[in-house]
């Protein structure tokens, strides 16, 4: 198989598990890394095992070795980043959300699409095995047509006021904080599993801790520690509930928040059908509950010789071996690098764990509806998105 190239801009927290995943896949070469100064790349690059490192993202997308270059950079960085490397006809895997705002995201889509190269935003839980199985399950019929749709995704590692993060710095992260960082990820996978879009919401967003002492030195994701802090008004949400409906007629509930103690990464949907209901765990991930009123609830667990087509090929071990965020991850990568070498394009037909740019612009549409819905003093607000068929 053909050797690829990868660059990695912004290599912090989830920069790391981008290379990891791109190794597993045995046939990518991560060429180099990017960070805001040379020592700095230098010194990640020694970490990680990189050969090259570079002090800005031109530097590296202009090296001829890069074919794929991976974006995780802040929130702000995102479409300067992405745009140079269209320029140069590099193919884009983006951290989400894919911009700050929903316009800036069609823009970015419609960019990548115009350049002719594959792009890809890392919704990751798609890369489950047991979410391909449950989506399939929908599709098929198997539990009917779904008509309410309801979960959370709560964690709390912002719940101290010394808690800090780029993510609450309107000019880095954008207006929304939580439900961009981690409501976008539910909304995608949701609208993913059940095949219907959110098309319009009922916002109510919360700042629960207003005033954070923020360091003065820069920290990466999940990071605690001392050091000097000054104040730091604080203006978007930490918490939020949502009331959400679908263009397919299911109506949906939706919690997020990331001051809530004693949950790491909660992250969870049922779906409910006129036959049967799914519900998914992501902390216990290897596990898809399946409930019904006519017979026995039970719980599937992941087993490659239980799961149906389309679930398979996601699943890399026998029964009883645990799987986990790290493996759909690369289940990701592996269906955008797989694209990659078999020279598809995101217009064509495209392993379903796959979320292009468009997907991404729609989860930004999603967030902005949401902000805008709170801002109108909490009213059912459409989302501006343009029509096509759910993936």
């Amino acid at each position: 198989m053909k050797r690829i190239g990868m660059g990695l801009i912004g290599p912090g927290f989830v920069g790391a598990h981008h290379i990891d995943a791109v190794r597993r896949l045995g046939f990518v070469d991560v060429v180099a890394v990017a960070a805001s100064s040379e020592e700095s790349a230098r010194r990640k690059a020694d970490a990680l095992g990189v050969p090259k490192a570079y002090g800005s993202f031109e530097a590296l997308i202009a090296d001829p070795d890069i074919h794929v270059v991976h974006n995780t950079t802040p929130n702000h960085l995102h479409g300067p980043v992405i745009l140079a490397a269209l320029k140069r006809g590099k193919h884009v895997v983006s951290d989400k959300p894919l911009a700050t705002t929903g316009e800036e995201s069609r823009k970015l889509w419609q960019a990548a699409q115009n350049a002719g190269i594959v792009h890809a935003v890392t919704f990751n839980y798609r890369g489950n095995p047991l979410v391909q199985h449950a989506r399939q399950m929908i599709a098929s019929g198997e539990i009917g047509p779904v008509h309410f749709v309801h979960g959370q995704y709560l964690q709390d590692w912002l719940l101290e006021n010394t808690d800090f993060s780029w993510r609450l710095e309107p000019e880095k992260g954008g207006a929304s904080s939580a439900i961009a960082d981690i409501g976008s990820h539910w909304c995608d996978l949701v609208q993913h599993v059940i095949g219907q879009r959110i098309v319009e919401v009922f916002a109510d967003l919360t700042t629960v801790i207003q005033t954070r002492m923020k360091p003065t030195a820069s920290v990466e994701a999940f990071a605690r520690g001392g050091g000097a802090r000054e104040p730091f008004a604080v203006h978007s949400e930490d918490l939020a509930t949502m009331l959400l409906r679908f263009d397919g007629g299911a109506k949906g509930t939706l919690s997020v928040g990331q001051v809530c103690a004693g949950h790491k990464n909660d992250l969870w949907f049922e779906a409910n059908g006129k036959s049967a209901s799914l519900r998914w765990y992501q902390e216990r991930q290897n596990e898809l509950w399946i409930g019904r009123r006519d017979g026995p609830n039970g719980v599937l667990l992941k087993d490659p010789s239980l799961l149906n087509d389309a679930a398979r090929p996601y699943a890399h071990l026998p029964g009883g071996h645990q799987e986990a965020w790290a493996d759909a991850f690369c289940n990701v990568m592996r269906d955008v690098y797989s694209s990659i070498v078999a020279g598809k394009m995101p217009t064509a037909d495209r392993p379903p764990a796959f979320a292009t740019f468009e997907d991404g612009y729609r989860a930004a549409a999603i967030v902005d509806a949401m902000l805008e819905s709170h801002k109108r003093g909490g009213v059912w607000t459409r989302v501006e998105a343009l029509a096509g068929v759910a993936r």
